[in-house]
């Protein structure tokens, strides 16, 4: 039976006319929670979590925020908190701001390196049964340091501003291929393994947050890290690239190369009941972009040449840890399944194993517009 709700000593009945509810809204028995203006919440737009001796550290920025009628800027709002659960976590940090937290904008989630060590599983299951959180954050692994010291070298600006350029250069190739945790909850659950963005506190200035290649998860832990060529290399095998020069000295001239895009292609190739070899196709366009005097002709092969053993390096270096870790991240096995449904279904159980020592062909072809 359910049983009326009291007021002030009177009942409010469950079944009432709405003019009776009217009043009763007008009156305060309304029963609901009273709504709240923006002025009196502190949106986090970035929350960041570490281990703790406690069990889990979370750090949360709300960003620069607006005050007052003629939005005078007040410095970002940092609130932290250590407890056993990133539940228990979250909810005492309502006890450090006068304005009710609200998590509902976060929209950039960081991840200590030492945490990950032990397994990130519990983080991205949270955001994803939090009714005011969620997976469409974007991800970053912080390296060097913890997501609390990431989050605290942003001083009174935050890392808010920091995080959306790299997130903005991403998209016109120019920075680190960026993920949610959404991208990467579902790599893990599907493929096993996944490849997140790394970045390292860099103390106070414009560029507080630099970024420092890849790390990658096996399972839900950290397997170990790409920078320079291997990440160069990790890219192209996800299909993407930044933008990237290469200087070349001609016989008689200097010239400058942009790759400006790239695909890679998977191949299951089998033999018998088992399986022989990977065959990986990278596809790219480059265009001349400084020379000295046009090249032509040999010089323009020569260009072609040294750019496609380039590519075809940064791939083998990033194989080359990938498979040392068994950790086929960007889905080279999966995607090559998908035209190879009954030999893929034979290995897929055991891929990560057969993934680290399968042999691996590579082709680089490149398409250089002059």
């Amino acid at each position: 039976m359910r049983h009326a709700h009291v007021k002030g000593g009177v009942p409010c009945m469950p079944l009432l006319s709405s003019a009776v509810v009217l009043c009763l809204f007008l009156s305060g028995c309304s029963g609901f929670p009273a709504a709240r203006e923006m002025g009196d919440m502190a949106l986090l737009r970035t929350l960041g979590v570490d281990t703790a001796a406690a069990g889990v550290a979370v750090t949360g920025s709300t960003g620069p925020r607006a005050r007052g009628l003629q939005a005078e800027g007040e410095p970002a709002l940092t609130l932290s908190a250590d407890r056993a659960s990133l539940s228990a976590a979250c909810l005492a940090m309502q006890d450090q701001s006068d304005s009710f937290v609200f998590f509902g904008y976060v929209d950039q989630l960081l991840i200590g390196e030492a945490l990950a060590e032990e397994g990130v599983r519990p983080v991205l299951d949270y955001f994803s049964r939090d009714a005011e959180l969620g997976l469409g954050a974007q991800l970053w692994l912080v390296r060097g340091g913890s997501a609390r010291d990431a989050l605290a070298a942003g001083g009174d600006e935050g890392v808010d501003s920091r995080l959306e350029t790299i997130q903005n250069d991403s998209k016109m190739g120019i920075a680190s291929l960026t993920r949610t945790a959404g991208e990467v909850y579902a790599d893990l659950l599907e493929l096993g393994s996944a490849y997140v963005p790394a970045l390292s506190p860099a103390g106070k200035g414009e560029a507080v947050l630099t970024e420092r290649g890849y790390g990658i998860l096996k399972g839900d832990v950290l397997a170990g890290c790409l920078e320079g060529e291997a990440a160069r290399g990790l890219e192209l095998l996800a299909g993407g690239t930044l933008a990237d020069i290469l200087d070349v000295e001609l016989p008689e001239s200097r010239a400058s190369v942009r790759v400006t895009s790239a695909c890679t292609k998977s191949c299951l190739v089998f033999q018998g009941d088992g399986l022989s070899v990977l065959r990986l196709t990278c596809k790219a366009e480059a265009r001349l972009t400084e020379y000295e005097r046009r090249p032509a002709g040999g010089e323009l092969e020569r260009l072609q040449a040294e750019l496609e053993e380039r590519e075809r390096a940064r791939i083998e270096a990033a194989l080359k840890q990938l498979q040392a870790w068994g950790a086929d991240c960007t889905g080279l096995g999966a995607a090559a399944g998908m035209f190879h449904p009954a030999g893929w279904q034979r290995i897929q159980v055991d891929w990560p194993e057969r993934f680290s020592r399968v042999p691996v062909e590579i082709t680089v072809q490149i398409n250089l517009n002059s």
